[in-house]
């Protein structure tokens, strides 16, 4: 009978047929979360950049430039901040890329090698919760555009007066009804591409992000006509700051710093879960090169659109608009708010489930491999965003916004670290995939199922930014929640390689003789 456990071929790692045969009696296993054979591993860069380029591109990216606006930054500091956000966050997203490449294992299967067999449910079901909140906002933008389009036949759904009385965190909220109703449209939409698998994300991304970088454009050109005669294109956007809104927000560094850690956050979630993408890339170059093509240049043009649109929309009406979705109520052109809406609809569509869905669908099937499939983590996906999380308050102002990816971010940042100082640090890019399935008999039990130096490292990184939001004040205080990811990255990374170097570690660490004796090479 062989040894081996796995097979390499040519830098890539698959599970052998037997012992594959033999895990999926595991009650920690099921199809979903099996690792990828390396002859599945077939996107080449293009896909992985194209993935980026549908994720990338739409209305939340917007608004990352849009909402630093209306809280009274420039256009090109507010455009270098989210250019900054997204090449910082980048690096995180590289390199927790990698393991899913080399092993072909998902987002949950990551977790369970650093936090426990048990353990993983904590970053999972963070994970999950938080990609249920963007599930939100996606179809509440969606939903603008369906009522959008239905107000150019309807004239009811696009009255600005008529509005529906929703609960919000802040008391009773009033949103506009044709609105509401494009949300739950859009949502059931969403559950339905999401329900039938990976490949319809393809499908709609082929088809919306074109439209929608022409939307964009168009959406470039209303802009630029609505200023104020004689207002030049880069006059706008070297308009000053805002001192007074500014002032008001909390004063220039701290704006800044805190719309720059939003701008991180805004990723933070994928830098967990890419290895649910990352499995499929032929080779680490792939995923390396897909991504570095894919995410920084679409966001940065993303963030210079909504920067121009925002300012522009100031100096016209007095007040920067930060939903990009509220010009469908400025366009008279009943062709030209079907064809917009199309594309906002089709490509948001893109971003809300490769970005948003997948994580916590497979996140849900972790928590109970064998009761709960792919197919059922999407159902409760959907129900969680549909009815207890808030897009309308989220998504209700640029401070609401970035209020709420500073507060993810904290929490997630620590996670992150603690994934890429275990793999590289810790365990030297070695690990034993079939011992993720086997439980307690596998050598990531831990204690009890839980690697207690995860946990503790990952609450000693956070809890002290997240004091900010319970009202605990002073300069210290709000310095700490201005760099709010940076902190939490940072002490994560460090307690937890400090932490493994104590009895905490057991034998979870794979030796190269070890990984050797359970590894069959296989030639090209």
């Amino acid at each position: 009978m062989s040894t081996y456990t796995q097979r390499e071929v040519g830098g890539l790692f698959e599970l052998t047929e037997s012992t594959l045969a033999e895990l999926k009696s595991s009650k920690y296993y099921n199809d979903d979360l099996s690792p990828t054979s390396v002859s599945e591993r077939s996107w080449t860069t293009y896909s992985i950049t194209m993935l980026w380029v549908g994720m990338a591109i739409c209305i939340p990216s917007l608004s990352l430039a849009s909402g630093l606006i209306a809280m009274g930054v420039s256009p090109w500091l507010s455009v270098l901040n989210v250019a900054l956000g997204n090449v910082i966050i980048l690096i995180p997203i590289q390199l927790n890329s990698q393991i899913g490449t080399k092993y072909g294992i998902p987002f949950p299967l990551f977790a369970r090698l650093t936090f426990g067999t048990l353990g993983a449910q904590i970053p999972a079901l963070l994970r999950a919760i938080t990609a249920c909140g963007w599930t939100s906002v996606q179809a509440w933008v969606g939903g603008g555009a369906v009522g959008a389009m239905i107000g150019a036949f309807v004239p009811k759904f696009a009255d600005e007066g008529w509005t529906i009385g929703l609960p919000s965190w802040g008391g009773i909220q009033s949103v506009a009804g044709g609105q509401f109703i494009g949300y739950v449209i859009f949502m059931l939409f969403v559950a339905w591409v999401a329900y039938n698998g990976i490949d319809q994300i393809k499908w709609v991304q082929n088809i919306g992000s074109p439209i929608l970088i022409v939307v964009m454009i168009a959406l470039l050109f209303w802009a630029y006509s609505i200023t104020p005669d004689g207002t030049g294109f880069f006059e706008v956007m070297a308009q000053p700051s805002d001192d007074a809104l500014i002032e008001a927000s909390g004063g220039f560094a701290f704006v800044y710093l805190s719309g720059l850690m939003g701008n991180i956050a805004f990723w933070a979630t994928m830098a967990l879960n890419i290895p649910d993408f990352s499995r499929y890339a032929k080779t680490q170059k792939d995923q390396f090169r897909g991504q570095l093509y894919g995410m920084p240049l679409p966001m940065a043009a993303c963030a210079f659109i909504g920067a121009y649109f925002s300012q522009a929309t100031k100096m016209a009406y007095g007040e920067a608009m930060f939903d990009p979705t509220g010009v469908f109520y400025h366009l008279d052109n009943k062709i030209m708010i079907f064809i917009a809406a199309i594309g906002t609809i089709a490509a948001t569509v893109t971003t809300c489930v490769a970005a948003n869905v997948v994580a916590p669908a497979n996140g849900f099937s972790n928590l109970a491999p064998k009761k709960i499939s792919y197919k059922k983590g999407v159902i409760i996906t959907i129900i969680i965003a549909f009815f207890i999380l808030q897009a309308w308050w989220i998504y209700g102002s640029g401070a609401a916004y970035f209020t709420w990816m500073n507060a993810y971010g904290t929490i997630l940042a620590p996670i992150a670290a603690i994934f890429i100082a275990d793999y590289f640090i810790v365990k030297h890019k070695r690990a034993d995939i079939a011992s993720l399935f086997k439980g307690a008999e596998g050598r990531y039990w831990y204690s009890g199922g839980f690697n207690v130096a995860a946990i503790i490292a990952w609450v000693l990184a956070f809890i002290f930014p997240l004091l900010t939001y319970f009202g605990v004040q002073g300069a210290f205080w709000t310095f700490i929640n201005s760099i709010n990811y940076v902190w939490s990255f940072v002490v994560g990374f460090v307690v937890y390689i400090l932490l493994m170097k104590t009895s905490l570690a057991g034998n979870s660490s794979v030796t190269e003789e070890e990984h050797e004796a359970f590894t069959e090479r296989q030639k090209i």
